[in-house]
């Protein structure tokens, strides 16, 4: 079994692209992997936020995941804090990561938006998030195609310590989903589903009653002519097709086939459906481990025992290559 591990931040509401593209391959990787899952509140300071909702947002999110189907028992889930290994190793290979290297960042790029001043996290969280894998001597990281550079960072940084220093780090590959990656916002279907860049009524969440997805799925952008095909030139029919496809697990050349000669109003109403049907079970398990907080943070403490048990060995051997005077 592969060491895989997953980190996921907590700001932001989560959305059916974050849901397909990622969380339910994780919920899937669970029967084939060493799973660790990680809500990496760490990263969520580098920008200005509110406290109680960062509180708030973290606790709401293990809820999800475990309304998801991440079972602690089957895996390791955790909050990034409650393990203090993560921000040792971060300044670590902060000496070993290079300021050419974090300059190149896309996302680095876009966040800080051309602007002089921006936090130093900002720029060097791509050394925790190199720092959170090694940590666990992950061998699989499953992310989106644009999370990719990162990847590429913590592989060189870990070829790097290991150069330095002797073998320390398993190399991490990245893992790219091959359905359901790319989900797209429904009123600009040429832009990813998204919390922060999505249009409001094209982001459809995961918590969304049916009401509101009822809205958002039957006024979603479609194309001209009426053909219910997937292609470069009808990016709105697209974009339905891939949720269709994602949520039902029919080929989006079966689903071409079904609608051949077939109006865009049925094919929305039947989107609709099968999309309602896919969130319904999460909602409801949402709704009951609300009720019962105490055992979501039962969950979180039962993970980060565990995650510590692997965190604690690769610290000690860490702090021993790179000539760190030992406490006793």
């Amino acid at each position: 079994m592969a060491r895989v591990f997953s980190g996921i931040q907590p700001t932001g509401t989560k959305h059916l692209g974050n849901l397909l593209g990622a969380i339910r391959h994780w919920v899937t990787d669970q029967d084939e992997h060493d799973c660790l899952f990680c809500i990496v509140d760490l990263h969520s300071l580098t920008v200005p936020y509110d406290v109680e909702e960062l509180r708030r947002a973290t606790l709401d999110l293990v809820t999800l995941l475990l309304a998801a189907g991440i079972d602690p028992d089957r895996s390791t889930l955790f909050v990034q804090s409650h393990v203090r290994e993560h921000s040792e190793l971060a300044w670590i290979l902060s000496g070993v990561a290079t300021t050419g290297e974090l300059s190149r960042m896309t996302q680095f790029k876009s966040k800080a938006g051309g602007r002089d001043s921006v936090s130093v996290g900002l720029f060097t969280y791509p050394v925790l998030m190199a720092a959170d894998v090694l940590l666990y001597q992950g061998e699989r990281v499953p992310v989106g195609d644009d999370q990719r550079q990162h990847v590429e960072l913590m592989r060189d940084v870990a070829i790097r310590f290991n150069g330095r220093y002797g073998d320390t780090f398993v190399v991490p590959e990245a893992s790219i989903p091959p359905i359901g990656a790319r989900i797209m916002d429904l009123q600009a279907p040429e832009n990813k589903m998204s919390t922060t860049c999505g249009t409001e009524l094209g982001t459809v969440y995961i918590m969304d009653p049916p009401g509101r997805l009822k809205k958002k799925i039957m006024s979603a952008v479609t194309d001209s002519g009426s053909e219910v095909r997937a292609g470069p030139d009808k990016p709105g029919v697209t974009a339905l097709l891939d949720i269709l496809s994602s949520v039902t697990g029919t080929p989006t050349s079966a689903l071409e086939e079904r609608y051949d000669g077939v109006g865009y109003g049925t094919f929305k109403r039947d989107v609709l459906d099968a999309l309602v049907a896919y969130l319904e079970p999460i909602q409801a398990r949402y709704a009951e481990l609300r009720a019962d907080p105490d055992a979501v943070r039962a969950a979180l403490a039962q993970g980060a025992e565990k995650a510590r048990v692997l965190a604690v060995p690769t610290m000690e051997r860490v702090r021993d290559v790179v000539g760190l005077l030992p406490t006793s």
